[in-house]
């Protein structure tokens, strides 16, 4: 594949500083480019890097005042991040494109639906009654159960397993090794001690846009659903357990798990390996710390929240501030106690 500066400013409606005929086939990282490639520049820590770089374009901000000459020819846009992103998503699609067909070692079942150009590489298993939308990629190792419903334009990774009844939206990224709809945690204890295990009725919804990173596990609600709203972004190795709500264009960072029947707000940021219990609410907008362990309901929008339990952010890093100064508190207050002592014995 191959652009040049003209036809990539087009795309993503930037102005060109230099030779609009310059063509690139790859991307590099602007410290490390080559000729042919197309990086950008968004951080000032690596402007210094532009005026050295061997890229053949570099994408700009409008507004970067150059301090030397430079080789590349530019682009500028108003956001170089997101048109950087805006290519790079171009270049996803465009190069799994060529992915159509059901190839030989697929197995599907003679019930289930499967839309126009979809790919199904070899290895994969589509059980009865599945429903597979349009321009849907599903790569090797995927199981897809029965009555499994999958929205048009969605991309299955490798060894990706999607239980019975559960039902993915369009344009949903799902990354290698994803569970959907495994049992969530549930067992009931018995006089004897052990537990027996409550049956999980339920399925996974998850809505329009979403993405999932690598070997997380979304687990199948008891009854009803467990629900992941449009534009949710879910790192890789989270844990979403049994009738949870995350809501829509809500991130959640690597190693963070949310607790049975928790409802998490809109456009809400937790960070990694945050904990949150059960049964309670996270308002919308909220911003949770990394590590933090969430044990009871954030009711008041925009909350940012640190630490276990989870307690207001800038709180929490004024508590902090005085627990460094502990130590040489009590040294004072020793040194105070002598000098008290001394003054008593002098009377």
């Amino acid at each position: 594949m191959q652009f040049t500066a003209s036809q990539l400013a087009q795309i993503i409606q930037g102005v060109v500083e230099g030779d609009e005929n310059v063509s690139v086939q790859s991307f590099g990282k602007i410290e490390e480019a080559k000729s042919g490639q197309l990086s950008f520049l968004s951080n000032p820590k690596y402007e210094e890097y532009l005026y050295s770089t061997d890229a053949s374009i570099v994408i700009v901000n409008s507004d970067l005042v150059l301090k030397d000459k430079v080789k590349a020819t530019l682009v500028r846009v108003s956001d170089s991040y997101s048109a950087f992103a805006t290519l790079l998503d171009l270049y996803s699609k465009l190069r799994m494109s060529h992915h159509v067909g059901i190839e030989a070692k697929a197995s599907i079942h003679s019930s289930a639906k499967i839309g126009k150009d979809v790919f199904v590489a070899d290895f994969a298993y589509i059980s009865a009654n599945a429903e597979i939308g349009d321009n849907v990629k599903i790569y090797p190792g995927v199981f897809i159960g029965e009555n499994v419903k999958i929205g048009d334009g969605t991309v299955i990774n490798a060894n990706v397993s999607i239980y019975h009844d559960c039902i993915i939206g369009k344009n949903v990224i799902l990354h290698a090794g994803i569970v959907i709809g495994s049992d969530g945690f549930g067992f009931a204890p018995n006089p004897d001690g052990s537990y027996a295990k409550i049956p999980q009725i339920g399925n996974v919804v998850i809505e329009d846009n979403v993405e999932i990173g690598a070997n997380t596990t979304i687990d199948r609600s008891t009854i009803g659903s467990t629900f992941i709203r449009t534009g949710v972004k879910l790192d890789n190795l989270i844990q979403i357990a049994h009738n949870v709500e995350v809501g829509e264009n809500t991130v959640i960072a690597a190693q963070a798990g949310v607790s049975g029947s928790s409802k998490v707000g809109k456009y809400v940021m937790i960070g990694g390996q945050v904990g949150v219990v059960g049964h309670i609410r996270i308002a919308d907008f909220t911003k949770i710390n990394a590590q933090s362990g969430v044990t009871k309901s954030i009711t008041v929008p925009k909350s940012s929240v640190t630490g276990t339990p989870a307690y207001n952010f800038s709180a929490m890093v004024r508590s902090q501030v005085l627990m460094r100064g502990l130590p040489d508190m009590l040294k004072r207050l020793e040194e105070l106690e002598k000098e008290i002592e001394l003054l008593k014995n002098k009377n």
